[in-house]
């Protein structure tokens, strides 16, 4: 991966309280990188560091070669989009876009502003006013307006935190299909874990002003780094136990349940307290003709409950040690409550982590 925008040890502090803490990270050019995490994780001020609007108490920007840290917002080759969007209501939608094209030149100005209609969609509005607009089209106009003076990168401060769900979800589409016809570069602040998993060619976790993963979307869903990540990208078992034996990569724990081997890549050493990180789509479950082990982990519990989720069923299984894992399953797997399972799982399906 070479490098087009990186950030090096960078730090904000206000009074006593490090919003970024000493994060480093390198972006190539036309990705799409999420930055993910719960509110006050410092994950819009490293937005508005990249951006200009705040000055890093230490460390460095460097975007395309050049060191950004400490230019004017205006001189950055960087623009950022608002969550409300920020629209000016006195302006058409057409004004709106063409804002930030001053001095281009009005047949220019004109022409850009046109294409951007188009690529957004709205070029049948361009004469209509905001507030005529429902919230998707707003959105469209503000990323157009964003797109104005074509920056090299483009910062989004929860871009469609705005709209509701079934709109939300229409719209990751348009943005990333946007994204990839410009091949501009896309940072963008979500605290939304599947939208982040929607959108991003990779998601850096952030927690406490630390970049705790980075990572393609499947690696940080499939192999998270600590219960934090775990927790944060969906509904995960976690099974503790001591480590055992490495086996390449494959690492026995030792658990309440009996043994586990699970995928080791970062696990502690031997002897050391452990858990197992387990997705519950990742398990199998047989409540007759128990499965032989083989090369899969199995182990033994009755269902609790069943929830009907339409194309799944959701079950709650009570093992043996009177700790409870969740289970998907699809529907019409015929397993009931109070029904005798056996649950199973190839190693690769789980990660052992630091407890």
């Amino acid at each position: 991966m070479v490098p087009f925008l990186t950030l090096q040890r960078l730090t904000k502090t206000f009074g006593t309280h490090d919003a970024v803490a000493d994060l480093s990270l390198d972006m190539p050019s036309g990705e799409i990188l999420c930055l993910l995490g719960p509110s006050g994780c410092g994950k819009s001020t490293l937005l508005r560091l990249i951006a200009g609007f705040e000055t890093p108490t230490g460390g460095a920007i460097r975007l395309d070669g050049t060191d950004l840290t400490g230019l004017a917002p205006h001189r950055r080759p960087v623009n950022m989009m608002f969550q409300s969007y920020a629209l000016f209501p006195h302006l058409s939608v057409a004004r709106n876009i063409a804002y930030g094209l001053k001095g281009l030149g009005r047949s220019a100005a004109s022409a850009r502003v046109d294409a951007l209609l188009r690529l957004v969609r709205m070029d049948e509005f361009g004469n209509r006013a905001p507030e005529t607009l429902s919230g998707g089209q707003r959105q469209r106009v503000a990323l157009a307006r964003a797109l104005a003076r074509e920056p090299k990168v483009l910062l989004l401060d929860e871009p469609l935190g705005a709209l509701d769900r079934g709109l939300r979800e229409e719209t990751q589409g348009e943005l990333r299909a946007i994204q990839r016809r410009l091949g501009t570069a896309f940072v963008i602040v979500t605290h939304d874990p599947s939208e982040a998993m929607a959108l991003a060619d990779r998601i850096g976790v952030m927690d406490k002003g630390r970049l705790v993963q980075i990572g393609r979307p499947e690696t940080l869903y499939e192999r998270p780094v600590n219960r934090f990540v775990a927790g944060l990208l969906g509904d995960v078992n976690l099974i503790p136990g001591t480590v055992g034996e490495t086996d390449g990569a494959l690492v026995r724990v030792e658990t309440a349940l009996g043994p586990v081997l699970a995928l080791g890549e970062g696990a502690p050493a031997a002897g050391a307290p452990a858990l197992v990180a387990l997705r519950p789509e990742r398990i199998g479950a047989s409540p007759v003709d128990p499965m032989a082990t083989g090369d899969r982990n199995a182990l033994d519990g009755h269902v609790e409950a069943s929830t009907y989720l339409g194309d799944r069923i959701r079950l709650q299984i009570r093992m043996v040690d009177g700790s409870t894992i969740r289970a998907t399953l699809p529907a019409g797997a015929g397993i009931d409550g109070g029904v005798p399972v056996r649950l199973s799982f190839t190693p690769d399906a789980a990660t052992v982590m630091a407890a």
